[in-house]
């Protein structure tokens, strides 16, 4: 499917769901993807991405920036408290922020640097085990902690499990983000995208469809 194939079939889901069409913007993940994979998306003129690692992304990205100008980049994967000034100097939002000691890492060097990427708290909606993310019923909690720190919480994120309803999930997350007063909600992947549209997603987070699959050999 291609990047306009996608965009298309965003706005025909904001459309049918009567949301103002371009309410949800498409991050292009383009994590482990190959440099001239990536070249042709900012080509046709995308400058929304996500990556995972911040390694990975700061061998990418610094370049890329220089020939592309407007590139705005999004972390959507785990981040680890000594990759956070790292993150924070490339990133110009972070997705995964779910637990305290991240939070007062992030605060603090917000107030050393100057400046803060918009920040997400990313809700383990699934409650899994091996994922990332605060757990539902500690959201409110930590939302509130992350606020005492004088962050400010643009959105909620997260990855619902492969097996699971997926739009149960997104409205987990909505609901959770309608009580705190949060606006952002990433939300849905390639394979159910458009159920997020309809839950609300104001960005979605699209890599295999747009790029073909990753190749992790």
């Amino acid at each position: 499917m291609a990047l306009n194939d996608i965009l298309q079939k965003i706005r025909d889901e904001e459309a049918r769901v009567g949301r103002e069409v371009g309410s949800t913007r498409l991050i292009a993940v383009s994590k482990v993807q190959p440099l001239e994979r990536v070249v042709a998306v900012l080509d046709e003129g995308h400058r929304l991405f996500g990556e995972n690692k911040v390694q990975e992304a700061a061998g990418k990205w610094p370049d890329l920036r220089e020939r592309y100008e407007g590139v705005t980049l999004h972390l959507i994967g785990p981040l680890q408290t000594n990759k956070a000034r790292q993150a924070m100097e490339l990133f110009d939002a972070i997705e995964t922020v779910d637990r305290p000691k991240l939070a007062r890492t992030i605060a603090r060097l917000a107030e050393e640097m100057g400046h803060c990427p918009k920040l997400f708290v990313q809700v383990n909606t699934g409650e899994e085990d091996q994922k990332a993310g605060v757990m539902p019923a500690d959201a409110d909690g930590f939302i509130a902690e992350c606020r005492e720190l004088g962050l400010e919480i643009a959105g909620l994120m997260c990855i619902p499990p492969v097996d699971e309803e997926p739009s149960l999930h997104f409205a987990l997350l909505a609901k959770i983000a309608k009580r705190n007063d949060i606006a952002e909600l990433s939300m849905g992947m390639s394979g159910d995208f458009e159920k997020a549209v309809a839950q609300g997603a104001t960005y979605v987070r699209v890599g295999s469809a747009i790029f073909g699959e990753r190749d992790y050999s």
